[in-house]
């Protein structure tokens, strides 16, 4: 893919091969320093559940040709279900490796989605076309993984603090399905009546890759307020965004199909809450937001009626998501 010849995942690369060097040539004394439990069960297996609210992924585009108004098109698509995982993580005695993988449960989006047009050339900042149409996922996935290293030693940082810089690479892969919708024409001094949509409408496939590079902290809430087995984890990062989308309109005439390819970036912040039940087993809760911003190229394909054009005029897809999530762990 193209995006893998840009500058962003040599950086990346780059990071995590520093990481992986400094874990190799650290002194023998700061090794010490390292905690001694840390390796005694190197391994965490966790299953973990989220429901996702107040979320979204969106695109518009504007009009390519005079009066040039953006948008000339919005879509914005819910994201509010529930998905379940599980992630494999190894401690070593100066950073750690993990990955996890996670599918929607239930097909069901909370929420409406939301088509606006802005489509009078005479009168360009007016909304002449609005719908609300229920929406349902098809299977969907998320794909995480990372690299961190530990350096709150070497910083001569409170024992209960782990001060920790992360890079990794994310993927999300959204199908979602528009279908029973209503039509209105919300324009000024518009006579014509809603028109009922009944049936699939539109059909999204949005992908997201996310290279990014951030920081962990855990604080010990043990060791300074002697709140035993419990600990406060916190993770904010910023990623590079590499995007792609298929909409598939299926009321239009002959087969109308638009892509986006879109870049940009993302900020992504999580705080979780993690306490120990016995020497192996743990619970953790915690809140998760993202949120990705990408500009790019509009292509619209509709073989049947000849019609193939591009143009990067307005053109942004974006998503806010924000979860809640409880997940168990097992260490050994």
């Amino acid at each position: 893919m193209k995006w893998i010849k840009s500058k962003y995942p040599y950086f990346l690369t780059f990071f995590s091969l520093a990481f992986l060097c400094l874990a190799q040539t650290t002194p023998a004394a700061a090794q010490d320093t390292v905690k001694k439990e840390d390796t005694l069960r190197p391994w965490t297996v966790t299953l973990q559940t989220r429901y996702f609210f107040r979320s979204h992924t969106s695109y518009e585009f504007g009009n390519p040709y005079p009066p040039y108004q953006a948008p000339l098109s919005r879509l914005e698509f819910p994201l509010n279900t529930w998905w379940a995982g599980a992630s494999l993580r190894r401690e070593f005695s100066r950073f750690s490796v993990g990955a996890e993988a996670f599918r929607n449960v239930t097909s069901r989006s909370d929420g409406v989605m939301t088509d606006s047009d802005w489509d009078d050339d005479a009168h360009p900042d007016v909304k002449t076309i609005y719908s609300e149409s229920s929406c349902r996922m098809e299977p969907s996935y998320m794909v995480y993984g990372d690299v961190d290293l530990k350096i709150s030693d070497w910083l001569r940082l409170p024992k209960w603090l782990d001060l920790r810089p992360a890079a990794g690479i994310a993927w999300q892969r959204f199908s979602v399905v528009a279908y029973n919708g209503l039509q209105t024409y919300p324009a000024p001094g518009s006579t014509q009546p809603p028109d009922p949509l009944p049936g699939d409408l539109i059909n999204l496939e949005q992908t997201y890759w996310r290279l990014f590079t951030g920081f962990k902290v855990a604080f010990d809430l043990g060791r300074p307020f002697s709140l035993s087995s419990l600990k406060l984890l916190t993770q904010l990062d910023w990623g590079y965004v590499y995007a792609t989308n298929e909409d598939y309109h299926l009321l239009r005439s002959g087969r109308r199909i638009t892509n986006d390819t879109t870049t940009g970036d993302a900020w992504h912040a999580q705080v979780n809450l993690k306490a120990g039940i016995t020497r192996n087993f743990s619970t953790n809760i915690g809140l998760e937001y993202l949120r990705i911003t990408t500009t790019g190229t509009h292509r619209l394909v509709n073989e049947p009626l000849g019609v193939d054009f591009s143009f990067d005029h307005g053109v942004k897809v974006w998503s806010e998501q924000m979860n809640v999530m409880m997940s168990f762990e097992y260490s050994f």
